[in-house]
């Protein structure tokens, strides 16, 4: 049965990454940890499902996953939709990462990229980029051995599948090693004040309805266009001067 069978792949490749990846996803965390609070930034990038979990990542760090902390720096750069079509047009698809590593990226900045193939050239070429801005570049890749892998990264090959529980165990470590909040954290959350309440609307006119006063209007009749025009204050069925015909 197909179900069975992706749990057998599922349950696979999780041994996998016990046995060959989880040091260095600990290790991964730990320094993501000292690196953030310390004024570091944090850029990810993907393709397709990969760029939403990487987009998931950076949200827990600048919000929040378990507890109160101060905000850190993350950066989604497929989320930056403007700057991406600009450089895909400009330079090509190949650099719409790169090109953002380059103008974000600092030294002592951590560089994560997310493929299930690790084949994605903008990838790679944003690893390039990263290693030459002076980043820590790190990889999740799918099996290996992968062009991505192989790049200037500090790479780690497992299957596409476990991806979420290495980007929780990425960002678990800096969550919990994060000093508390000096703000008080509120057991309940922070409720908007109630609006005030603005002037008052005069009562309607029994003469108008509570309709607005029109000293003028424009009507069109064929290809002439008539003014016709009403006194302040007349009720709507007053008679109005016809619109003058034309002389055609």
């Amino acid at each position: 049965m197909p179900h069975i069978c992706t749990c057998r792949s599922l349950e696979h490749a999780l041994r996998r990454l016990r046995r060959d990846s989880l040091g260095r996803i600990a290790e991964w965390g730990g320094r993501l940890a000292a690196a953030l609070p310390a004024g570091s930034r944090l850029l990810a990038a993907g393709n397709g499902g990969s760029a939403a979990q990487a987009q998931h990542l950076t949200a827990e760090l600048v919000g929040r996953y378990r507890q109160e902390r101060p905000a850190y720096s993350a950066i989604s750069l497929h989320a930056e939709t403007s700057s991406m079509t600009a450089i895909g047009n400009d330079y090509g698809f190949d650099h719409v990462f790169a090109r953002q590593v380059s103008a974000h990226g600092r030294p002592g900045d951590i560089l994560i990229l997310l493929s299930t193939s690790g084949r994605s050239a903008n990838l790679i070429t944003a690893a390039v980029a990263g290693r030459a801005a002076g980043l820590r570049v790190w990889a999740l890749t799918g099996p290996g051995p992968n062009p991505l892998g192989e790049a200037p990264t500090n790479g780690c090959t497992s299957t596409a599948r476990p991806r979420r529980p290495c980007r929780r165990r990425t960002a678990s470590p800096s969550t919990c090693s994060a000093r508390p909040s000096t703000r008080p954290s509120p057991s309940a959350p922070p409720r908007c004040p109630p609006p005030s309440p603005g002037p008052r609307r005069p009562p309607r006119s029994p003469s108008t309805g509570g309709r607005r006063d029109r000293t003028e209007t424009a009507v069109v009749v064929g290809d002439v266009l008539a003014r016709r025009g009403r006194s302040k204050g007349s009720p709507p069925g007053s008679p109005r001067t016809p619109p003058p015909r034309s002389s055609t």
